[in-house]
């Protein structure tokens, strides 16, 4: 009987770790016992189509081989092929980590390969992102509010006005309506927010990522009516320049929401309502926009984003709308001259890769520290669509995505679904396919205005898809849940601020805001009703981050110690500066100890780092010395501890 092992993600079998540059040499090697004559080949098959079987070489139990990788970016598929001296053959593979040997063909190992020159701006990967949905964050003035939103009354739309800040969204349909409509308004506005810069700042907030800001007849703002044009709910362009003027000396940039995979049908391209002084691509064959659009011949009818009527899917590859996005006068370039140089994707997996690397030549040549944040609900390396593998990471498409992957995995593993061990496996697989400056650059979120927010998420609520809009709007944990989603949440904002990649704070989420799926995430910023033990948590949580340069850029080791305890550990070689991540999800105390050999996985597995500093957690301000290197401490239930060298 032979035994095999190969572990993708420890550096003694595959060098260099994780995704590599084109034209690297990747060494891999594993170890073979049981069978002195049997001989192992590598099946290689690389995305471009190209199959290959490399002979590895034996030298007793270890079996390695040396594998130029191509010269363009792609990915590159590998598992092994163990033919026995008794004429019987085996394999072994797996999607990340340690495989197991099969009877048949198994699971590839994947490398992702990319341009060697990808950068990712340093602001975004050290920095913390503050996500705001505009109408429902801070109103600067009532008054003004009523006053503007007359401009979408003046062109016929019904837009229901909340009377009070403190108001339940809607979520049925207005009266005499028969579907409910996001038409529903608090005024939320750009003054609103420039009052609350110094507050963000004090939190470490370096990027704010708003929501769509422009013209729209919705409160999401999703269904664009003009590129060009700020919603006046939200305020004139004036307003959005000073905020963006003011953010900028507090250190803090703009990001807009960029929906180009379609616009609403109502709006000056569509036109569908014939609202404006436009010709509108719906009202003639004739109008400017209509090669913007796919309708059915010469008929009414379109193509339109998931079926919906108000949201006609535009052609992005054509080139006056190309030119419109992305040109020389386009809408980035309108924008940046503002002070809004990043932009986030709503629904970058439909667009067209050629039309994501046009906006990222266009979104660079305006600045070269601006970022593009893609939309992406899975893993980007392997993500496939019409046009094939998806090119997100190869290194000339998006900086940064929406890591969602991370979310499950740390909502799975605070709530009881999944183990630390899970948590490891789906963080370290991300590691492994993501080029390091992607890694870097991910968006690590827990709510969003799409998913439940994550108080409500960590107290156990039911999956929205499973329960309807009114039982959702009914949903209200019992009280001793509703204190275990707040304990929980602290520990998944540890996470973020603790591990490699930028964290994202949904507005609201550091108050205790709670609420389940689309409009029910939407609510107001509870403005003097904070919940002050969540607000205190994040607070120190984030100026940690802040504050401390191995969290932001220190090296990185992580691991589950067990099914209920995981560690981060971040280091600086050049200074020695370090940071400590432990969390006990289970409820009942534990006795964590720790050496940093115990987690070896990754790129950085292998550099020295050694536990002799006074650690200070930053929650409690408890310390503690660790002894040979190795740190013992009893943890509470449903706690976490920051640790930060002194």
């Amino acid at each position: 009987m032979i035994t095999f092992r190969h572990h993708s993600r420890f550096l003694s079998y595959r060098r260099p770790q994780g995704a590599v540059p084109c034209h690297t040499n990747v060494q891999i090697e594993a170890e073979l016992g049981g069978d002195p004559g049997a001989r192992v080949q590598l099946r290689l098959y690389n995305q471009l189509g190209v199959e290959s079987f490399f002979d590895m070489t034996r030298e007793g139990d270890r079996v390695r081989g040396e594998i130029p990788m191509p010269g363009v970016p792609c990915l590159v598929w590998y598992y092994f092929i163990i033919r026995m001296s008794d004429g019987r053959t085996q394999y072994y593979g797996a999607d990340s980590g340690e495989g197991r040997l099969e009877s048949h063909a198994p699971r590839s190992y994947q490398i992702t390969v990319y341009d060697g020159a990808f950068t990712t701006p340093e602001h975004w990967r050290e920095g913390i992102v503050y996500q705001i949905f505009p109408d429902r964050f801070r109103r600067s003035s009532w008054e003004d509010f009523r006053e503007r939103a007359k401009y979408h009354a003046n062109l016929g739309r019904f837009l229901r006005i909340h009377d009070r800040w403190s108001e339940d969204v809607c979520y049925t349909p207005a009266p005499g309506a028969d579907e409910y409509e996001p038409n529903d308004f608090f005024g939320g506005d750009c003054n609103g927010i420039r009052e609350k810069l110094d507050y963000l700042a004090s939190l470490g907030v370096t990027t704010i990522y708003l929501n769509p800001i422009f013209e729209s007849a919705s409160n999401h703002r999703y269904d664009t009516a003009d590129y060009h044009h700020i919603d006046p709910i939200f305020g004139s362009e004036d307003d959005f320049r000073a905020l963006c003027a003011e953010a900028k000396e507090r250190g803090i940039r703009i990001m807009l929401d960029g929906v180009f995979s379609h616009t609403g049908a109502d709006s000056r391209y569509f036109d569908k309502n014939s609202r404006y002084d436009t010709l509108g691509a719906y009202e003639s064959p004739d109008s400017p926009y209509r090669s913007w659009y796919r309708f059915v011949g010469d008929s009414k009818q379109y193509d339109s984003w998931w079926g919906f009527p108000t949201l006609p899917n535009v052609n992005e590859l054509e080139s006056s709308y190309i030119a419109y996005i992305a040109g020389d006068q386009s809408v980035l370039t309108h924008w940046a001259n503002t002070g809004a140089t990043s932009w986030r994707l709503d629904v970058a997996d439909e667009l067209p890769d050629e039309f994501i690397r046009i906006l990222r030549k266009r979104l660079k040549r305006n600045d070269p520290e601006g970022v593009l944040l893609g939309e992406v609900w899975e893993d980007c390396s392997n993500k496939y669509g019409p046009e094939g593998r998806r090119g997100y990471v190869n290194g000339d498409e998006l900086d940064s995505a929406m890591n969602y992957p991370f979310t499950e995995a740390a909502i799975s593993f605070l709530t009881g679904r999944k183990d630390a061990y899970a948590l490891d496996h789906a963080l370290q697989t991300l590691r492994e396919h993501y080029p390091r400056p992607f890694f870097e650059a991910c968006l690590n979120l827990i709510s969003s205005h799409d998913i439940i927010r994550a108080a409500t998420a960590l107290s156990g609520a039911p999956d929205r898809n499973s329960v309807s809009r009114k039982l959702q709007a009914a949903y209200k944990p019992n009280e001793q849940d509703q204190q275990k989603g707040y304990q929980r949440l602290i520990l998944a904002a540890a996470l973020q601020m603790a591990l490699p990649g930028v964290p994202c704070v949904y507005y609201g989420d550091e108050a205790g805001m709670t609420g389940m799926s689309d409009p029910f995430n939407r609510g107001t910023y509870p403005w003097g009703s904070e919940n002050e033990a969540v607000f205190a948590g994040y607070s120190k949580l984030m100026r940690a981050r802040k504050d401390s340069a191995a969290l932001k850029r220190g090296l990185c080791r992580m691991g589950a110690l067990s099914p209920e305890v995981f560690a981060v550990l971040r280091w600086l070689p050049e200074s020695g500066e370090q940071a400590l991540l432990l969390i006990n999800r289970g409820e009942r105390e534990q006795l964590v100890t720790l050496h940093p050999d115990d987690i070896p996985q990754g790129a950085d597995g292998e550099s020295p780092v050694t536990l002799d500093k006074t650690l200070v957690d930053v929650l409690t301000g408890y310390e503690i010395v660790p002894q040979d290197c190795k740190l013992e401490t009893w943890m509470l239930p449903m706690s976490a501890r920051l640790y930060l060298s002194k």
